[in-house]
């Protein structure tokens, strides 16, 4: 069984977009992190090296977020994605990254992205959906 460590609502200002204003602008990005690890050894030793520190975690975001420009939203899922994943204790991450003030013409609430990522690369589709 898998443990869930979540950080909701990570929010950092980017320069993301395929257009010149996005780039020069930027504009606030929301992201949501969940990170699967196995938590009994953190809880048995209490010991924080055992497990993902969420402090550390919601830094690293922000600093992906702020970092060099990309076009698409889902490259920064990504690179997100990637940084969670370098943490020894996360065994899979999904991450979503949320675009609220994305230059669309019709009223809306969000955009956003979702993926899904295990140590060994994106789970096939299949297994995705049996997981959930």
């Amino acid at each position: 069984m898998r443990d869930t460590i979540r950080l909701t609502g990570v929010r950092a200002r980017g320069h993301h977009g395929v257009f010149d204003h996005e780039r020069a602008d930027g504009q606030d990005f929301v992201v949501d992190v969940a990170v699967e690890v196995d938590a009994r050894a953190a809880s048995g030793t209490d010991d924080l090296d055992a497990t993902v520190h969420y402090g550390v975690l919601a830094e690293q975001v922000v600093a992906e977020i702020e970092r060099d420009p990309v076009d698409l939203i889902e490259t920064l899922a990504e690179r997100i994605a990637t940084a969670v994943l370098t943490h020894r204790a996360a065994l899979a991450t999904e991450v979503t990254v949320h675009k609220p003030q994305a230059p669309i013409t019709v009223p809306f609430t969000d955009v956003s992205i979702r993926i899904r990522r295990t140590r060994g690369g994106a789970l096939p589709a299949d297994r995705a959906e049996e997981e959930e």
